[in-house]
Order: C-alpha cells, then sequence, then structure tokens
C-alpha cells in the first residue's frame, strides 16, 4: 500500500513573502473562503485583479464565495433571451440563436443599441463576494490601518493538504502574528484562531467587511457603492451577531461568532470591526440564503476537527499514485502537481452545480459555468475512484433539463441541447461563440457513462433509472442535430468546434465532434440496454453513417471546410482519440500523424492548460508514454503550476484555471490505469526503469 501521507505532506504548499498572484484557499466544493498571506483577507487592495490588469501584472481577488449566492442587476427594461436573438440559416429552416453580446461590454466598453439586451443577459445574474473577513493593523489604536502587506515581517504560511488546516504566522509592529484558518466540511463556514498581543491593546483587530455585487469580468466585488446594498447588525447573545445582507433581490446572512469581544461599525460603509481584550481571539463565520434563521454557534475547535477527519477520508479514500524512486528529474514535480491539483478540485469542484473556470476563488464570467469545461472540472473524479464529488453536480442537469429542451424546441430539434454559457438558473447567456458551441452536447453522457463504471450492482441500476431521461433526451437531440445528405451524415454549420476561432455559418464536420457524436451515442445505445431496452435504430444509422473526419497530408484538420486547420488554440482534433477512445472514425496512425506534426508546429502560446493533457491522454492510447509524459512537462506560459497549484492563462484575467488541474488529473489517471484493451499496468508512463510508478483505486477507462 501507498504511504499516502507521506505522498500528501511531501507537498505541502510553504509560501513566504506576499504576492498578489498567490492565494491560498479552504473549502468544501459549495463554500471556499481565499486568503492572502495573513490568512485572512487584509489586504485586498494588493489582490485587486482589476487594477493588476491595468498595470499588467498578476493578481488574484481574495474572496468568500458560494454555489448558491447568486444576483441580478436591475433589468428595467425587462430583457428576455428572445431579445437577443439572431437568425441562422439551416437545412430544417431558419434557427434562431442568441448571439447578440459584443465581447467588449465584458470588459467595460460601450454597448451598441442591438447589444444592449444581449449584454444584461450576458451579465447577469453573477456570482456574489460574500464578504471580507481580515485583520486591521494600526501601529497605534486609532492610526489608519494598514493597506500593504510590506508592513509585515518574516511572513510564512503553511497549507497542511492533509488536513485542511491553513497556518500563517508573521511579524507586526514587533510582535508575532498567527492566524489558522480552516473552513467546515460540510457547510458554509470559515473559523479562525488569531493569536497575538496586538489583539488586546486595539492594534489589531477582526475586520468585516461586505461590498456590492459586481458584474465586471476582473471583479467579484463592487467597493464604489455603498448606497446600492444594505447590512444590518442583529446582535445575539453577548458573543454573538447576525448580518443581514439585501442585494437588489438577493438576500443572505452572515452569523459570527466569537469567543471574546464586542462587534460594532467603524463608521466606513458596511464595515465592522471585532474587538478583544484578549491575546488570542477565535471566530466562526458562518452563512447561508435568507434570514439565516437556521444558522447556530458553533465553535472553532469543532469546525477544525471535523475539516481534519474529512480531509483524512478524502486522501484515503480513492485512488493515490506515488513517483517515489523515479530518477526522471520531472517525477517530483509531476507529483507535486498531482497532490496540489486533487486538493483544488475538491475546494471548488465537487459542489451541487458546475463549477466556473473559476471555481470558488475568484469570479470570471461573472461565476457562470462553462458547460464544456464540466468534464475537465470533474470526469477525473470518478476515474480516481471518488464518483461521489462528480456525481454530486449531475442533478443539476436534471433541473434545467425543461430548460434544454426547450432550446431544442426553438431550433427545431428533439431531444435536450445544453448551453455553454450558463448561470444555476440553466439560461443560456448570448454569445456568437457560447450559443453555437456542440462539444458540451455528449459531456453529461460521458460523465454519466464514467459513473456507472465505478458503480457495482444496486448502485448502477439507480443511476440508470435516475437518468435515463437526460440520457434518451440527450442522444435524442444529437441524433437530431446531424444533417443527412448522399446516405452519410453530417455535423453541419451553423456551429462553433471546441477550437472556437472558425466562421460558424461555415464549419461543418470537426473531427473532435464527430468522433465524440458517435461515442456519446454509443454510450447512449449502452444505457438502453442497461435499462431492458433494444438499442435505436436510428441513432444507429446515424453512428453508422456519420462522415469519416478530414484528412489532409495524412493528418487530420480541425474541420471539413476551409480553412481546415488553424495551428493555435485548441488542437481539438488530438482529443478524437484520447479524451474519446477508440471509435471506427478515427484512424490510430493517422491520428499519429496528427499527433507528431501538433508537437512540432502548433502555436503552444497560444495553447490553454488542458491542451498539454488532453495530448498526454492522445499520445497514450497511441501507445507513446514517451510523448504522453513529454506533454505534461511542456515549458510553456500556460502549463506552468505555480507554488499553489494554479495555472495563470491570462494574466489577471484568467489568473486561475482549474480545467488544467482537472485535465491533469484525468490524463495521469488513464496513463497509469489504463482503459478496457490496454495490455500495461500504466500503459502512459515510459517503462525505460526512469519511472518509478505505483498506484491503487484507479477505475479503468472506456
Amino acid at each position: 500500500m501507498i504511504d499516502r501521507q507521506a505522498v500528501v505532506r511531501r507537498h505541502t504548499v510553504e509560501l513566504t513573502e506576499p504576492d498578489p498572484s498567490q492565494v491560498l484557499t479552504v473549502g468544501n466544493g459549495d463554500f471556499a473562503f481565499t486568503a492572502d498571506i495573513t490568512g485572512m483577507q487584509t489586504f485586498t487592495a494588493f489582490h485587486d485583479q482589476a487594477a493588476a490588469h491595468a498595470e499588467r501584472r498578476p493578481a488574484v481577488n481574495t474572496a468568500t464565495m458560494s454555489t448558491w449566492g447568486w444576483h441580478s442587476m436591475p433589468n428595467p427594461d425587462g430583457f428576455v433571451l428572445a431579445d437577443a436573438m439572431s437568425s441562422y440559416p439551416s437545412a430544417r429552416g431558419p434557427v434562431q440563436y442568441p448571439d447578440r453580446f459584443d465581447m467588449a461590454a465584458a470588459f467595460g466598453g460601450a454597448v451598441a443599441e442591438e447589444y444592449r439586451a444581449g449584454t444584461w443577459l450576458h451579465l447577469n445574474p453573477q456570482r456574489v463576494d460574500l464578504g471580507r473577513i481580515g485583520l486591521l493593523l494600526r501601529r497605534a489604536p486609532g492610526a489608519v490601518p494598514e493597506t500593504e502587506p510590506a508592513v509585515l515581517a518574516n511572513p510564512r504560511q503553511c497549507l497542511d493538504l492533509w488536513t485542511g488546516v491553513l497556518e500563517s504566522v508573521f511579524e507586526y509592529a514587533g510582535h508575532e502574528v498567527r492566524v489558522t484558518t480552516v473552513a467546515d466540511p460540510d457547510h458554509a463556514r470559515v473559523a479562525f484562531r488569531v493569536e497575538s498581543e496586538l489583539l488586546a491593546d486595539g492594534r489589531a483587530r477582526v475586520a468585516v467587511r461586505f461590498p456590492y455585487a459586481s458584474d465586471d469580468f476582473f471583479r467579484t466585488a463592487d467597493w464604489s457603492s455603498p448606497r446600492e446594498h444594505r447590512t444590518t447588525l442583529e446582535p445575539v447573545g453577548e458573543r454573538a451577531c447576525m448580518f443581514g445582507r439585501a442585494l437588489d433581490d438577493t438576500a443572505y446572512t452572515m452569523r459570527l461568532d466569537w469567543s471574546c469581544g464586542t462587534v460594532e461599525a467603524t463608521g466606513e460603509p458596511h464595515e465592522f470591526a471585532l474587538t478583544t481584550p484578549d491575546a488570542a481571539l477565535e471566530l466562526v463565520a458562518s452563512f447561508a440564503p435568507g434570514d439565516g434563521a437556521d444558522l447556530g454557534r458553533t465553535e472553532f475547535a469543532r469546525i477544525r476537527s471535523s475539516a481534519e477527519r474529512a480531509w483524512h477520508r478524502f486522501w484515503t479514500s480513492g485512488a493515490a499514485i506515488d513517483f517515489a524512486g523515479s530518477t526522471d528529474p520531472r517525477a517530483a514535480e509531476l507529483e507535486r502537481r498531482i497532490v496540489l491539483s486533487q486538493y483544488l478540485t475538491k475546494v471548488n469542484c465537487s459542489g451541487t452545480t458546475p463549477p466556473q473556470e473559476t471555481g470558488l476563488i475568484t469570479n470570471s464570467w461573472q461565476g457562470k459555468f462553462h458547460l464544456e469545461m464540466h468534464w475537465w472540472h470533474a470526469a477525473h473524479f470518478a476515474a480516481w475512484g471518488r464518483p461521489e464529488l462528480l456525481e454530486r453536480s449531475m442533478d443539476w442537469y436534471l433541473s434545467i433539463l425543461d430548460s434544454a429542451r426547450d432550446t431544442a424546441r426553438r431550433q427545431n430539434y428533439a431531444g435536450a441541447r445544453w448551453p455553454k454559457h450558463v448561470g444555476p438558473d440553466g439560461r443560456e447567456s448570448p454569445s456568437d461563440i457560447g450559443a453555437l458551441l456542440v462539444w458540451q452536447q455528449p459531456h453529461p453522457l460521458y460523465l454519466l457513462e464514467l459513473l456507472y463504471r465505478s458503480r457495482t450492482g444496486r448502485q448502477r441500476e439507480e443511476l440508470a433509472a435516475r437518468f435515463a431521461e437526460l440520457v434518451e433526451e440527450t442522444a435524442l437531440f444529437m441524433a437530431s442535430f446531424v444533417e443527412e445528405r448522399d446516405g452519410a451524415y453530417h455535423l453541419p454549420a451553423p456551429l462553433v468546434p471546441a477550437q472556437e476561432f472558425y466562421d460558424a455559418t461555415t464549419t461543418e464536420d470537426p473531427t473532435f465532434e464527430l468522433a465524440y457524436w458517435w461515442w456519446g451515442l454509443e454510450i447512449a445505445q449502452r444505457w438502453r440496454e442497461r435499462l431492458g431496452r433494444d438499442r435505436d435504430e436510428h441513432w444507429r444509422r446515424v453512428q453508422d453513417g456519420l462522415v469519416p473526419p478530414h484528412i489532409e497530408d495524412g493528418r487530420y484538420t480541425a474541420i471539413a471546410t476551409e480553412p481546415y486547420l488553424r495551428r493555435d488554440d485548441h488542437p481539438s482534433m488530438l482529443c478524437a482519440l484520447g479524451v474519446v477512445p477508440a471509435t471506427p472514425l478515427i484512424d490510430p496512425a493517422t491520428m499519429q500523424a496528427t499527433l507528431l506534426d501538433v508537437r512540432d508546429t502548433w502555436d503552444w502560446n497560444t495553447a490553454w492548460g488542458w491542451d498539454f493533457p488532453a495530448m498526454a491522454m492522445t499520445a497514450a492510447r497511441l501507445g507513446r508514454p514517451d510523448l504522453a509524459v513529454d506533454a505534461l512537462h511542456m515549458d510553456e506560459p500556460k502549463n506552468r503550476y505555480g507554488p499553489s497549484g494554479h495555472t495563470p492563462q491570462i494574466g489577471s484575467l484568467l489568473p486561475v484555471y482549474l480545467p488544467s488541474n482537472g485535465a491533469l488529473l484525468a490524463a495521469v489517471s488513464l496513463m497509469a490505469a489504463g482503459w478496457d484493451g490496454a495490455d500495461a499496468n500504466r500503459p502512459g508512463f515510459p517503462a525505460d526503469g526512469t519511472w518509478s510508478v505505483r498506484h491503487e483505486g484507479f477505475t479503468r477507462w472506456p
């Protein structure tokens, strides 16, 4: 057996200086608190992404976020999705897509009249920053609080991944300050223990600040609109209070419990301070939608104990992999990335809804989900033997099934068409890319197939029955979307492929999507058999009749229409055999030639974090473990994992990108455990003696 604690603890995260691009997060998948070097949210301006982006430097906001906290700006014009539609010609007649959105509007640009509706619908709703909890540090009582972390001496911060406990120590004004931060594993709660003589003389206090919501791309919070929201303070005995929050139609509550002291308003809008006469202070902040009537008192020690037990269960369940003894110098770094990615995806991607690309750390695209990324965020949970962490978000698809049906019906298709860019209500966001994207359509089928493979017996039967309607409706749309011409089935225009920069009005038959369409329908056919039903004959005809992908110079192109291939962004055709298992549409020899060409000629500066693991999955399935390992370690800007495990993509535009982390875990599980028919125990790692790979607990891939 692998010594799992040793593997995890040799990658404990340690920070020793303030860095606006480095933050550490504690959380549980549905709630998270992101801290700066103090273990709290003390220096918010230092981490301001908007200011950093303007100055072309990296930064990550510190925020407190949940899967349930959402807000919409007032909509005095009553905009609805129909106001953002354009008509596209198709073989079925005109089709309506909500594409009227100008990307410049997402970054504060002027909005033309024709895009006003689409802009409001795109920017709303937005995920709420529930509030900031930090220290007020002052040289003397009554002095102006510090705003820059440069005043701290000897900062040392340690995130113990094994327990989920964050310890932060620093010196200020000649005194040591020690902060312990931990999140409740089951509720929207974060707990702190602060120890310093500065507390007792008033030079250190705990501040609670509440912002307005923001529809800005870079901000999770608006601190400039104090009149647009309300905060009320209601004492609950001598050591607790309730903060009532109202932001337009959004209401939520924060309950604050503490060990000793008093809370009062500071005089700044929506800011309150907790003062204690003691040199140690314990406090717990609990959040809930509505009036918070169910929020009760709890203690720091109890939350810490619960968190340590929960993280122990996490690390000792499911799969593990150990590279100790490897002589390849890249092995230790790969192991570090793997361990940190497990932590980050558990905290940010295991909730009751699909995650946003930046998880619960900071907002991107106003906090909405990108459903084409859900596979990268969460497929690995099933392969790593933790299927329950994937299954938690799958019920959300059932909740929006009627909305997906409406979309398909409006476009003259059968079944249910899943959106790309969406909030929790399932209403898609206008976009000339997102509204026409198709590669997210088979995702629910593949994710359910991975869940099914990870279950046994009655659990399989219950899963098959619970999601039978979703599977059927998804496949009905896919079989309806294709267009028959001369006995062959095509993926027709208008569509946007995974490599998003082609003309939607002319693009057809993208290689990845063709293979994925076959595989998705195959999953749906198997699902029918599991329910005692016959395979669908029309689906079979579509599978058998899908047009082969386009080949040029012995290699697959991205699409089957001009310009056929651009060598930037996602090399998505590789996913047709790698992410997708072997299908009748893909020739391995042609894919190997494609893989080598992509490796040698692609503009890797333009690739994204999940492209490198996707390439590794293709290499592994083609029997090239050397190339699989090389792909994971390519030294390219968007494939670099910082001290906290994050992979910045575009500076402060996307300083956190969790699809990278989930994709890495998916690739490693495929490389270690293999897939049906693979004849090696670790088919994705070289067998030349340089890699010592021990693993346990994985579920093999299809």
